[in-house]
């Protein structure tokens, strides 16, 4: 049997096991997830999550479905942070060093605290990849923000507001449709997809009961 121990959801404090993450305490302690809640697997970054430990000044940050439960743990959610997302036409963007300066220009106010890099869930390097955007070393800046899950923690420590997500995710648009060499077999599965190739087994997959989709799932992550 797994022990119980003391955490603190929101300011109340509930006893939970010591083996669920923090999502599963949440629900453990009776929270119906509506929202930040996502793919439950570390890859949507829905569960963004701040949280400190008891007689611990540090303030730490991490993903909800990923990150087990402590004692004495005082733990809160960020399931949205506001960030800048401006609008450009992919087809029209210039793939120039100038493009970052024309829509996200505040990357030129970081002052290089790396509170953006210490604070990422993924463990990137997010100051290193701001000052390729900086330079306008758009492939450098996209393969180093590759592994980003958008849960925006960075930007929420930030001095200078910027949208480190939103900076890398432009990066990589550029770098996919004009740097990079084109990729043939994904451009084939495309069209075989636009051919209607695969839709007679999409819709078997989506035919079948609730639970056997459930044993899928999980006799793939026991294969992992």
């Amino acid at each position: 049997m797994n022990d119980m121990i003391t955490v603190y959801l929101f300011g109340k404090k509930y006893t939970v096991p010591s083996n669920l993450t923090i999502m599963g305490a949440m629900e453990y302690a009776g929270y119906q997830l509506v929202r930040g809640c996502g793919c439950r697997c570390g890859f949507c970054g829905a569960c963004a999550t701040i949280y400190r430990i008891k007689g611990d000044r540090e303030l730490k940050t991490c993903l909800a479905c990923q990150t087990q439960v402590r004692e004495n743990m005082y733990v809160a959610t960020l399931p949205f942070f506001p960030l800048v997302k401006e609008v450009y036409d992919i087809s029209k963007v210039p793939v120039s060093e100038q493009v970052m300066m024309e829509l996200y220009p505040e990357i030129y106010k970081c002052i290089g605290c790396a509170a953006c890099t210490k604070s990422c869930p993924q463990g990137l390097n997010t100051m290193q990849y701001i000052a390729y955007a900086q330079r306008g070393e758009l492939e450098k800046c996209a393969e180093e923000s590759f592994d980003c899950v958008m849960c925006g923690i960075c930007s929420s420590r930030c001095p200078a507001g910027i949208s480190h997500p939103q900076v890398g995710l432009l990066a990589r648009r550029i770098t996919g449709k004009y740097l990079a060499p084109e990729s043939r077999h994904l451009t084939n599965r495309v069209r075989e997809v636009e051919a209607g190739d695969f839709t007679e087994l999409i819709e078997a997959i989506m035919a079948k009961p609730l639970e056997e989709l459930k044993n899928l799932y999980n006799t793939r992550e026991i294969e992992k």
